[in-house]
C-alpha cells in the first residue's frame, strides 16, 4: 500500500514545487518583458481601434447624413424658441397674468408688446411668429402682419416732439456724443469701410445709470445696425423706439439721476418738456391697430406657447390641442389625424396581405420552374423597378376610372351595367390595388430567394411516407418559406405605410395617408412642427410593431435567401 502511494506522493509533490515556482517567479511575462495579460490587452485594443478606424468614414457619412437630419427634424416637434426670442419681455410679464379672469394683461404688458414687436419687425422675425400662433388660432398671422408695419407709428409720435423741441435730436452724432464712449466715437471718426468691420459700439460710462431705458434700447439699436444691417452706425439716425425710451427715463422717478455729462443741458431741458408731451397709450393704440388684440384668446394663445420647448405638436398630432386648462380634445369636427393614423394602418396591413396572397404564388412557380425559365419571368417581375413610379400611378389612374380600361372590360363582358360602374378610383379600393401592384416585386424577391433553398426532395419524402399534396405543402413546404414572409411582410409593410405620392394621385379624399399630411406640413403649410411630431409618432409606431412581430416571430428568423 506504501508502494502504491509513493507515486501519487511524487506527484503531488512536483505539483506543489511547480505552484511554488511559479509564484516565486510572478506573471507569466511576454518576449518585451511585460505581464503577458497587459500585452495581450493591448493587442486586442489596438486591433479595435483599426476596425473602428477602417468604419470611421462611412459611421461619419451615416451620422452626418441620415441620423443627424432625421433628429433634427425630430427635435422640431417639441422645439419652440420662437415666442420666447420674440417676445421676450411680454412673455416674461405674462407670466403673472391671470387668463382665467377673462381680462386683458395691463398696460405695461402692452407696453413690453410695443418693445418687442418694434425690435420683431426690424429683424423680420413678426411674420414667422405669427405664422407659429396662426397654427393654434387662426388669424394670429395677418394680426401680426397688420400690427408689424403699424407699430413704428407710436414710436414716432415721441420722435416728433423731441425733434420739434430741439433740433440737437434729429442729428444722430449729438445722440452719440452723450451715448457712447469717446473712444469708440474717436475710432468711428477714423473708420472706413475699407478697413474691415466697424468697432463694436461701447455705451458711455454713467450713461446707464442716468438713462437705463435708453441705454439698453439704443444697445440693440446699434447692434442690429453694426451687424444685421451693416450700415455706419455714426451716420444713422436712432429708431423712434429710442424718443419713446427717452421719454420713459425723462419722465420716470429718478429722471436724468443728477447727470452731468455731455448734452446734460439738452437733457435737462428735454425732461422739463417731456411732462408737458401727448403719451400714447399702448393698449388702445394696439386696439386701433386691430381690435383683435383686446382678445383674451389671442393673449392665452401667446402665453400658453410661450415656454422654450411644448407639446402642442404632439397633442395636435392626436386631435387634442393645448389650452390654458391643460390638454383637451379638438371638436369633432377638427378630428382628422386619428381617423388618417388607424386607415393608415388598416390598408397598410391589408396592402401586405394582398402582396402575399399574390406574391407567394408568383414565388412559388419562379422557384420551381427550370433555371432559363425562371430568370425569364424574373425580368418580368423586376420590370417596374425600371418604369418611374409616377407613370405607374398614373397608369392606374387612367385604368380604374369609371370610364377607364377596367370597366370598360366589364361592361363589355356584361359582368357590370353601363350605368352601374364600378368606383375604384379616388377611394380606398383604388389605392390598395394600385400599391399592391407597386410593392408586389418587394414580396416576391424574398418569397423567392427562400424558395429557392427549400430542397424539393422533402416533399418527395413527405408523399412516399404517405402525405397528400396538401399536407405535404402545409407541413413541411410552407414552414420552411415562413422566414421569406416574414421578410417580405416588413418590407411592404414599412414602405406602404410611408407611400404618399400613390395615394394622393388615386386616393382622394377617402385613400390617403397619415404620410400625405406629413408631407404637407412639410413643403405646403410649412409647420414643421406638426410634421415632425406626426413623423415621430409614425416612426413610433413602426418600432412598436416591429418590436412586437420580433417577440412573436422572431427577427432571426426573417432571412432573404
Amino acid at each position: 500500500m506504501s508502494d502504491a502511494s509513493t507515486p501519487q506522493t511524487a506527484s503531488s509533490s512536483a505539483a506543489a514545487a511547480r505552484i511554488a515556482d511559479a509564484a516565486h517567479t510572478g506573471p507569466m511575462l511576454a518576449a518585451d518583458g511585460t505581464p503577458l495579460k497587459k500585452s495581450l490587452n493591448r493587442a486586442l485594443r489596438l486591433q479595435k481601434m483599426r476596425a473602428l478606424a477602417l468604419i470611421a468614414p462611412l459611421l461619419i457619412f451615416v451620422l452626418v447624413t441620415f441620423i443627424a437630419p432625421i433628429a433634427d427634424m425630430l427635435f422640431r416637434s417639441v422645439e419652440n424658441q420662437i415666442v420666447s426670442d420674440t417676445l421676450p419681455r411680454t412673455t416674461t410679464l405674462l407670466a403673472d397674468w391671470d387668463e382665467s379672469g377673462g381680462t386683458i394683461p395691463d398696460e405695461a404688458t402692452f407696453a413690453a408688446l410695443y418693445d418687442d414687436m418694434f425690435f420683431a419687425k426690424e429683424a423680420k422675425l413678426h411674420t414667422r411668429l405669427g405664422s407659429r400662433l396662426n397654427y393654434e388660432l387662426t388669424g394670429v398671422s395677418s394680426l401680426f402682419r397688420k400690427s408689424g408695419r403699424k407699430v413704428e407709428d407710436m414710436g414716432e409720435v415721441y420722435q416728433d416732439q423731441f425733434e420739434d423741441l430741439d433740433g440737437f435730436w434729429k442729428d444722430s452724432e449729438n445722440w452719440l456724443s452723450f451715448i457712447a464712449s469717446d473712444a469708440w466715437i474717436a475710432q468711428m471718426e477714423g473708420w472706413k469701410k475699407a478697413d474691415g468691420n466697424q468697432p463694436a459700439f461701447e455705451l458711455r460710462e454713467g450713461i446707464a445709470d442716468a438713462l437705463p431705458t435708453t441705454a439698453a434700447t439704443y444697445a440693440r439699436f446699434a447692434d442690429f445696425t453694426q451687424n444685421v444691417d451693416e450700415k455706419n452706425l455714426y451716420k444713422e439716425d436712432p429708431w423712434a423706439i429710442v424718443y419713446s425710451s427717452l421719454h420713459t427715463d425723462l419722465t420716470g422717478e429718478n429722471g436724468l439721476a443728477g447727470y452731468s455729462g455731455p448734452a446734460a443741458a439738452e437733457l435737462t431741458a428735454a425732461a422739463t418738456a417731456a411732462a408737458t408731451f401727448e403719451t400714447v397709450n399702448y393698449s388702445a393704440a394696439f386696439e386701433d391697430i386691430d381690435k383683435d388684440w383686446h382678445d383674451v384668446e389671442v393673449w392665452k394663445t401667446i402665453k400658453v406657447y410661450s415656454p422654450n420647448y411644448t407639446n402642442g405638436y404632439f397633442l395636435n398630432a392626436i386631435d387634442m390641442q393645448k389650452s390654458a386648462d391643460g390638454a383637451e380634445m379638438r371638436p369633432e369636427n377638427q378630428q382628422i389625424y386619428g381617423i388618417l393614423f388607424w386607415r393608415t394602418m388598416v390598408m397598410s396591413v391589408a396592402i401586405t396581405l394582398s402582396c402575399i396572397l399574390l406574391g407567394y404564388p408568383v414565388a412559388w412557380i419562379l422557384a420551381n420552374l427550370p433555371a432559363r425559365t425562371a430568370n425569364l419571368l424574373l425580368i418580368l417581375v423586376l420590370l417596374p423597378f425600371w418604369t418611374s413610379l409616377l407613370v405607374r400611378t398614373s397608369a392606374w389612374k387612367v385604368m380604374l376610372q369609371q370610364q377607364g380600361v377596367i370597366n370598360d372590360t366589364l361592361v363589355w363582358l356584361g359582368i357590370v351595367a353601363t350605368d352601374d360602374r364600378l368606383a375604384l378610383i379616388n377611394n380606398q379600393t383604388g389605392t390598395i390595388i394600385a400599391m399592391t401592384h407597386i410593392l408586389l416585386p418587394f414580396m416576391i424577391l424574398p418569397l423567392y430567394s427562400v424558395m429557392q433553398t427549400i430542397q424539393p426532395t422533402y416533399l418527395r419524402a413527405a408523399k412516399s411516407l404517405g402525405a397528400t399534396n396538401w399536407t405535404a405543402f402545409w407541413r413541411v413546404y410552407f414552414p420552411q418559406s415562413v422566414p421569406g414572409i416574414g421578410a417580405g411582410s416588413i418590407l411592404v409593410f414599412i414602405l406602404a405605410i410611408g407611400y404618399y405620392i400613390t395615394p394622393e394621385i388615386v386616393g382622394g379624399t377617402q385613400g390617403t395617408f397619415i404620410s400625405n399630411r406629413i408631407a404637407y406640413h412639410i413643403s405646403s403649410s410649412l409647420n414643421w412642427g406638426l410634421g415632425a411630431a406626426l413623423g415621430a409618432i409614425l416612426l413610433g409606431a413602426v418600432l412598436l410593431l416591429y418590436y412586437a412581430y420580433d417577440k412573436i416571430v422572431g427577427i432571426d428568423n426573417v432571412k432573404l435567401g
